[in-house]
């Protein structure tokens, strides 16, 4: 086809379409003025007045809708203040003026953008939506404290069978801030200061088998996610939550994964007990070469050797070696306070450290999936350059991201009630 054969076929589409949605929205004015569309709550109640074709545009997926519908008021009697009541609206679920369709698309949008006017942009280019960034940020913190609630509280995703291996992992990323939000709190900035606040997430997995080398297989589409600003001891219950929600009860081994952070292990200590606690594999390589290069100096050949040696030692169970060799270096340590600190992490890590036994159970022993949910979840919605938020405002965000990419969100706004899910259903 040529060039301009394509132009014209791409016309040609674009032109049907708006037909289509200019012919949908008449159709829409018809039926829903239509004074035999029957409705609840459509009549006086004692005391109120009404007052019929007051108008309203109602934004769809199809265009702009024109309503005519009846306005019923209640003047102030005694102490009761006057109320008022459009029975279409509700009857139709308007959120702001938007059908609940579009709120919908708004709110997906507006997540899954790498920010608010690319959500206008991405609306614009798939359904021939005209709706600025500001009405989709409007949207998102206007609905997400419902969504995240309807996420918490949503039915069970049991397994089929009971699982194998049953995952949990939390972990910590920093959100930038508008200066408000960060009045007084202390940082890494050469001042002192602090330019992000923590966000925290976790996840959950699970894993019913191991390839042919007994290396471990995270199940597909497994994943979910939470999210959080709140401290960890309120941030505890709510991946605990999430993991019953999963079918953790169900699981043969629970197992917990996080780096050394000690606000970490306290959630494993109130919140999964029972867990195998294992410090990221990564994490605890990272600390080898801290305490070498603090025992040998950096870049020196015995810092290498005695990183490689270590490591050595971590693969198989012996954590304890480790730390004896460590301690009987001290005498030549180059900085013998940050060598007893990093002796320290390993010392309380030790349980958490036992990566032969891990890896022979068929365990993964990194938390590559929960890092690479603060770069996906987090990272690439709110962590672009330029972005500053409140708190508030990234917390709802992150709300409906987590809820699309758990698959919870579609079910937040397919709930029954409404006169166009009723009329979807009669079609």
């Amino acid at each position: 086809m040529s060039q301009g054969g394509a132009r014209a076929g791409a016309w040609l589409d674009e032109g049907l379409r708006l037909a289509l949605h200019q012919d949908g929205c008449r159709l829409l004015e018809e039926l829903l003025g239509d004074p035999n569309l029957e409705m609840e709550g459509d009549e006086c109640c004692p005391g109120e007045k009404c007052h019929p074709n007051r108008i309203k545009e109602m934004e769809t997926v199809l265009g702009t809708v024109r309503l005519k519908r009846s306005y019923f008021y209640q003047p102030a009697s005694g102490a009761e203040e006057s109320q008022g009541r459009f029975p279409l609206d509700q009857a139709l679920g308007l959120i702001n003026g938007y059908s609940a369709t579009l709120a919908k698309l708004m709110c997906r949008a507006g997540a899954m953008a790498s920010g608010y006017q690319a959500a206008s942009a991405d609306l614009k280019a798939y359904a021939g939506l005209e709706v600025e960034g500001r009405q989709i940020q409007r949207m998102v913190n206007l609905k997400a404290a419902e969504i995240r609630s309807y996420a918490r509280q949503s039915p069970s995703v049991q397994p089929v069978k009971p699982v194998e291996v049953f995952y949990a992992s939390v972990d910590g990323t920093g959100v930038p801030m508008m200066a408000e939000e960060l009045e007084d709190r202390p940082g890494k900035q050469e001042d002192g200061s602090s330019s992000t606040r923590e966000v925290k997430l976790g996840c959950v997995f699970t894993q019913q088998s191991t390839d042919e080398e007994g290396r471990p297989l995270r199940d597909p589409d497994s994943t979910t996610y939470v999210s959080s600003f709140v401290p960890a001891k309120d941030f505890g219950p709510l991946i605990r939550a999430e993991a019953l929600r999963r079918g953790m009860a169900l699981a043969t081994v629970v197992v917990l994964l996080g780096d050394g952070a000690s606000w970490i292990w306290e959630i494993a200590r109130t919140c999964f007990s029972f867990a195998v606690q294992i410090v990221d594999f990564f994490h605890a390589c990272e600390h080898l070469t801290t305490l070498a290069e603090a025992l040998f100096g950096k870049g020196t050949e015995p810092a290498k050797d005695y990183q490689d040696r270590w490591r050595a030692y971590l693969e198989v169970d012996q954590v304890g070696a480790l730390i004896a060799e460590a301690k009987r270096g001290l005498s030549h340590s180059t900085n013998a306070k940050e060598t007893l600190k990093a002796i320290g992490y390993f010392e309380k890590n030790q349980s958490r450290m036992l990566y032969g036994t891990f890896r022979a159970n068929g365990y993964f022993i990194g938390s590559g999936v929960v890092e690479a949910g603060c770069k996906t979840v987090v990272g690439q919605r709110a962590k672009e350059s330029g972005m500053f938020w409140s708190v508030s405002g990234a917390e709802h965000v992150l709300a409906v991201r987590c809820a699309v990419m758990n698959g919870d969100f579609d079910g937040f706004w397919d709930k029954p009630g409404t006169l166009f899910t009723e009329l979807r259903k009669a079609a």
